[in-house]
């Protein structure tokens, strides 16, 4: 089942996802490198404000093939994940990190192909000596995250799919993702989305003749 959800989820993308009763993560959240997209369950972790131990740890207790979600309080101007951490999660299988906070060491995440969401760049590290917590329910980009939810991220941005309402959203995703195949084949033959979406075109004025 796991196999096939991402597949799906992954073909389905964040944006048809967004539209189809998944959880959108704020703009703010965004690839840090170009390229950048996973699939995965998430894994989630609140560090304390300016302190990523909970980060270090939560790497050590995170399934493989898991997302690791954080949250990092009031101070997100710090370089919560690196090289050194990118090193040891590509060593256990995490499939990548989608973060409300920054990140630092760019240029090594995208040579190891470590997909990372974050709300930017910066330099300053984070300190190691406060307490987080691992599995619980934290707030990320906005949306609520619990262990085991699917996320999906992409170039358009990120999406959270509770478990509970997973076979809804891949099933309306899916119908979503069939009716945008059909629009695409009547325009590529000439048809206006105006025509296709029923829109009012009355409702604009003309006034190139005026």
């Amino acid at each position: 089942m796991k196999n096939d959800a991402t597949a799906t989820l992954a073909q389905l993308g964040a944006a048809t996802l967004g539209e189809s009763g998944a959880r959108r993560m704020a703009s703010r959240i965004r690839p840090v490198w170009r390229g950048a997209a996973l699939c995965a369950p998430a894994f989630s972790i609140q560090c304390a404000p300016g302190d990523n131990l909970g980060i270090h740890v939560g790497l050590t207790r995170a399934p493989r093939g898991s997302v690791l979600v954080a949250n990092v309080g009031e101070i997100p101007e710090r370089g919560y994940w690196g090289e050194v951490l990118t090193t040891a999660a590509l060593a256990k299988g995490i499939a990548g990190l989608v973060i409300d906070g920054c990140v630092r060491d760019i240029a090594a995440l995208e040579a190891g192909g470590f997909p990372v969401f974050s709300t930017g760049v910066s330099l300053p590290g984070a300190t190691k000596s406060l307490p987080g917590v691992t599995g619980a329910s934290v707030q990320v980009g906005g949306v609520s995250v619990v262990t085991g939810d699917w996320v999906v991220g992409d170039v358009d941005g990120v999406v959270v799919v509770p478990q509970h309402i997973l076979d809804e959203v891949v099933a309306a995703g899916q119908a979503r993702f069939d009716k945008e195949g059909e629009m695409f084949r009547s325009l590529n033959e000439g048809a206006t989305t105006v025509e296709l979406l029923d829109l009012d075109e009355s409702l604009i004025r003309d006034d190139s003749e005026s």
